[in-house]
């Protein structure tokens, strides 16, 4: 029932063929209050510094907790499992146990569900494995 090019932040529709955007692709609409000036590569390290320079942006804008991660881009369980994933790389901790936990994000059994789901379907070697297993070994640590 979805009308995928209604999508566009999730699924990148070409004529007849669609895919699913990766998490690092979508990080400036994640974090939508950020101006990036140049667009995420597909290049590991390259690709790697422009998250971090997004993620970092994001620090220098925040006024507050509440002004930074209430501004973020998207509504749904995945755009939040994504930021939380986004978080965990990007090793700002103190940030992601405020999404998590003081932020309320991380007391939806959706949320949980959502990330064991992507845990068990993205590849073996991948980033997005990585990233979303470290969100999920947070949820113990956290009293989650």
């Amino acid at each position: 029932g979805a009308h995928l090019e209604e999508l566009p932040s999730v699924v990148e529709v070409k004529g007849e063929t669609g895919r699913l955007l990766p998490v690092r692709e979508r990080a400036q609409y994640l974090f939508q209050d950020v101006d990036a000036d140049e667009p995420i590569s597909n290049e590991r390290k390259p690709d790697q510094r422009a998250l971090f320079d997004i993620l970092d942006e994001v620090d220098q804008q925040e006024e507050s907790w509440e002004r930074s991660f209430t501004a973020l881009g998207g509504e749904t369980t995945l755009d939040r499992v994504h930021q939380a994933m986004l978080l965990f790389t990007s090793g700002r901790q103190a940030a992601l146990k405020r999404f998590l936990k003081e932020d309320g994000h991380g007391k939806s059994d959706r949320f949980w569900r959502l990330a064991q789901a992507l845990s068990a379907l993205y590849p073996r070697n991948t980033d997005e494995k990585r990233w979303v297993d470290g969100v999920l070994s947070q949820k113990k640590g956290l009293g989650l």
